[in-house]
């Protein structure tokens, strides 16, 4: 985690398991296009597998996806928080979403490691970023922003959520989230050209 902080704003830079495994979970069961905002997909590719004789008796494909966006809105919601909790076995905060819930028990195994490699790697990438000074770039972006404006910072909170997408871009949501990949940072024009328009609407 990388906390930016100045007067009265802090833009906190990290990244999120639950979330991982949700990602985790969407792929593998081919939910494409699923959750607002639509992210791309996972990094490295997560393989689909057919979840038809899982989820047949418990309303399907349609009834996972749904279940699927209403777990993922509230992932959002909770972050830096875990809501609902994952506790295998069985999973008992998903006893509303029988077809999720089977899906979790069926792939938790693997969606754990995947996520465990890939926060692994976060951790790495994090400490090049503060070797090399390219946490730098969120700090310049508010104090050009105030050269710009003439004034000190209105109070802001931003919290970007970094996540292992195989498309180097940014999701806004708002009013204090950005979702993006976590590549994107390693190229500071085109994270720029992302987090820039947010910054100005904040400060």
């Amino acid at each position: 985690m990388h906390q930016a902080t100045g007067t009265g704003w802090q833009i906190t830079t990290d990244t999120s398991g639950p979330m991982m495994i949700a990602l985790y979970v969407r792929d593998t069961a081919g939910l494409n296009g699923a959750g607002h905002p639509a992210l791309s997909h996972a990094s490295p590719k997560i393989r689909p597998a057919d979840h038809t004789h899982l989820t047949a008796d418990v309303g399907g494909l349609s009834a996972l996806k749904t279940e699927w966006e209403a777990w993922w809105e509230q992932l959002l919601k909770a972050h830096p928080q875990t809501s609902p909790e994952l506790t295998p076995p069985d999973f008992a905060a998903f006893g509303n979403s029988p077809a999720l819930q089977r899906v979790l028990q069926a792939h938790f195994g693997a969606a754990l490691t995947w996520a465990r490699e890939r926060r692994s790697e976060y951790a790495e990438l994090e400490a090049e970023r503060v070797a090399s000074g390219t946490n730098q770039l969120l700090e310049d972006m508010v104090d050009d922003r105030l050269l710009e404006v003439g004034r000190d910072s209105r109070d802001f909170t931003l919290t970007i959520i970094e996540l292992p997408l195989n498309e180097d871009r940014a999701w806004y949501l708002e009013p204090d989230k950005i979702i993006m990949s976590r590549k994107l940072m390693s190229q500071p024009e085109l994270f720029r050209s992302y987090v820039q328009p947010v910054v100005e609407i904040l400060v």
